[in-house]
C-alpha cells in the first residue's frame, strides 16, 4: 500500500485469518481519503492459466476461468480470489483487474516451457508456467529505467523469498526459470519443498504413507526449509540460530541449491552479465546472498564482501567480469500501471 506520498507504507496489524486481514487492508486504504471514487482495484494473482498472457479486467467470464484455475495453485488462488470478491462487494462501481505473476513467462520457448509426457497427458494445461512474474517485471523495469542494455546483456534474477524461484532473462525477456508447473517445484522455499523426483512421491502413496491430501499438504506447508531444520522456514530465524545443526543445514542446503541454479540458468542464457537478487530474502540477507556466490567463480561471478555486508545495491567488485545486484522489488507499481493499461483504450 502506498502513503500520502506516493511512496510505500507498511503498518504492524493483526488479524485472526485472511478474510480479516483483507478487511484490516480495505480499512487502511479507506482511511486515507474518500475511496467511494475509485475507479478500479488491482489484484495480484499467482496464476492466469495458459490462457491469461497479460492483465485483464476481470468480468464474469474471466472469473469462472479463474476459479477453474484454483487446483492449479490451490495455496494462492483461493485467497486471491476472496480478494477480488471482497473488493467488489466495497467497491462495486470499480473495476477489478487481475494482474498474472505467470504473464511475464509467457515468452518462454517450447524447449522450456513443454514437459517430456505423452501428448495424451499433457492436454492444455499440463506444461511449465513460471511464476513471480511481477517481480521479475519490476527488475526489468528498473534495469531499463536505469539504462542497462537489455538488448545485450544476459541476466539471471533471483527472487528469493518464502517462496523462490530465479528466471533467465534474454532481450528483456523471460527464457527460462525455475518454477514450472506449480509453485512447488525449483527451489526449496519456506514450507515448500522444491524440485522432487516423482517416484518419491509415487512410492509414499502406493505404500499408503501418505493420501493424496496429505501429501499435497506436506509439500506445500511442511518441507522445505522448515523441514531440512525441523526448527522454521523463515530464513531471517535460522540465519539467527546460526550454529544449530538444523538452521545451519538448511542455509546450506538452500545455498547450494540456488547455486546449482544459476549456473543451470547461464547455460541456458550462453554466459551471465548481470546477477539481480531481489525479494525478502535476496534484497535483505547479505549472508545468504555471498554464500550462493561462492563457488561460482568460474562464472565470473564474485563479491565484495564490504558492499554486501553494507546492502548496496551493487555488491560485485568494479571490474567484475559480472554485475552482482541486491535489488527490492516493486510489483505494486507493476500492478499499478497494468492497471491504468487495462482502463486505457489503445491510443487513448
Amino acid at each position: 500500500m502506498d502513503d500520502a506520498t506516493g511512496h510505500a507504507a507498511s503498518y504492524d496489524v493483526s488479524a485472526s485469518d485472511h478474510a480479516a486481514a483483507i478487511e484490516v487492508a480495505f480499512g487502511a486504504a479507506a482511511g486515507r481519503g474518500d475511496d467511494a471514487g475509485w475507479r478500479a482495484v488491482g489484484h495480484r494473482l499467482v496464476h492466469g492459466g495458459a490462457d491469461f498472457a497479460q492483465s485483464r479486467l476481470i468480468d464474469e467470464d474471466v472469473e469462472a476461468r479463474l476459479s477453474e484455475l484454483v487446483r492449479l495453485a490451490p495455496l494462492h488462488m483461493p485467497h486471491g480470489l476472496a480478494g477480488v470478491r471482497a473488493a467488489r462487494a466495497r467497491w462495486p462501481e470499480a473495476a477489478q483487474v487481475a494482474c498474472f505473476d505467470t504473464s511475464f513467462h509467457a515468452t518462454l520457448p517450447d524447449r522450456a516451457r513443454v514437459i517430456a509426457l505423452p501428448r495424451e497427458l499433457l492436454g492444455h494445461e499440463v506444461r511449465r508456467y513460471g511464476f513471480h512474474g511481477l517481480s521479475y517485471q519490476s527488475i526489468v523495469h528498473a534495469l531499463e529505467e536505469d539504462g542497462a542494455d537489455l538488448a545485450r546483456e544476459r541476466v539471471v534474477i533471483a527472487h528469493l523469498g518464502a517462496g523462490a524461484s530465479m528466471c533467465a532473462i534474454k532481450e528483456g525477456k523471460s527464457v527460462e526459470t525455475t518454477m514450472g508447473f506449480s509453485t512447488l517445484s525449483g527451489l526449496p522455499m519456506g514450507t515448500r519443498c522444491g524440485d522432487v523426483d516423482p517416484g518419491a512421491l509415487f512410492y509414499l502413496l502406493a505404500n499408503g504413507t501418505f493420501s493424496p491430501v496429505e501429501l499435497e499438504r506436506a509439500l506445500y506447508e511442511q518441507s522445505g526449509l522448515k523441514a531440512l531444520s525441523d526448527l522454521s522456514g523463515n530464513m531471517k530465524e535460522l540465519l539467527h540460530r546460526r550454529g544449530e545443526a538444523g538452521a545451519d543445514f538448511a542455509i546450506d542446503m538452500f545455498c547450494y541449491q540456488a547455486r546449482r541454479a544459476i549456473a543451470s540458468l547461464a547455460g541456458a542464457l550462453g554466459g551471465l552479465d548481470r546477477l539481480v537478487f531481489t525479494g525478502g530474502i535476496g534484497a535483505n540477507a547479505p549472508a545468504v546472498r555471498g554464500e550462493i556466490c561462492a563457488g561460482l567463480e568460474f562464472l565470473g561471478v564474485h563479491v565484495d564482501a564490504r558492499r554486501n555486508d553494507e546492502g548496496r545495491k551493487r555488491i560485485s567488485p568494479r571490474r567484475s567480469p559480472v554485475l552482482i545486484e541486491a535489488r527490492a522489488t516493486d510489483e505494486e507499481s507493476i500492478i499499478a500501471a497494468d492497471v491504468l493499461a487495462v482502463l486505457t483504450p489503445a491510443g487513448g
